[in-house]
């Protein structure tokens, strides 16, 4: 358990071509920040698991489902889908070398060192708006934790994502009945509206439970077909 007056040390910062990363240790967790921005921390890991397992959920049973992440973060995300043999592919898109490395060789591999190993895995250095708008690749389902949502996002360059262009390409990538799951710190509304807008059916929140204040949500939306 953390304690309040414990002071956040930091393990590791680069600065990069989108700002500044820096992975710290705050008691018994560690954070990662971006741009002096929280990101996450290993205190739990709820949201990130309800994300990889509402996304396979909505699907409509089809035998192992590509799954393409969005953000390796602290690695939750992908150690849950790796966790589960009904996946297929699991493919992690991220943008910044310093996470990827924390997650293979350093402070963050006691997280993901299966996830890597397993053989359905595979990490790919490369901006998440970038990815969906060129790669020729389709999966079943879009995991996207790279933000604290639509409305709160790390870089201005990620607001395009959440806007009709970026989730026609996110909708690009995903094969006909497949399903984008996006994690967000707050319910929208508006982003449920921009999402029917774009085409996408079944739109739903589910909520995540937290100990006070406004619950973590997961944004669902199904690609017709």
């Amino acid at each position: 358990m953390t304690a309040a007056h414990d002071t956040p040390v930091v393990l590791d910062r680069h600065d990069g071509p989108y700002g500044e990363v820096v992975l710290r240790r705050h008691g018994a967790l560690l954070q990662i920040i971006a741009n002096g921005c929280f990101l996450m921390d290993t205190s739990d890991g709820r949201s990130e698991r309800l994300l990889v397992d509402a996304a396979r959920n909505a699907l409509d049973g089809r035998p192992a489902p590509d799954v393409l992440i969005g953000g390796l973060g602290v690695g939750f995300s992908l150690a849950h889908a790796a966790a589960d043999p009904r996946w297929g592919r699991i493919t992690v898109v991220e943008r910044e070398p310093a996470v990827i490395g924390w997650h293979r060789d350093g402070p963050l591999a006691g997280v993901s060192a299966d996830a890597l190993a397993d053989p359905r895995t595979t990490i790919v250095e490369a901006d998440l708006v970038t990815y969906v708008n060129e790669t020729s690749d389709t999966f079943d389902a879009l995991c996207l934790d790279i933000d604290n949502g639509p409305g709160w996002t790390v870089t201005a360059d990620n607001d395009g994502l959440y806007a009709p262009a970026g989730l026609a390409a996110c909708a690009r990538v995903l094969r006909p009945g497949g399903v984008l799951a996006v994690w967000s710190a707050q319910p929208s509304a508006d982003f449920e509206g921009t999402l029917r807008n774009a085409g996408f059916q079944q739109v739903r929140t589910e909520e995540v439970p937290v100990a006070r204040g406004v619950p973590d949500v997961v944004h669902l939306a199904v690609r017709p077909g």
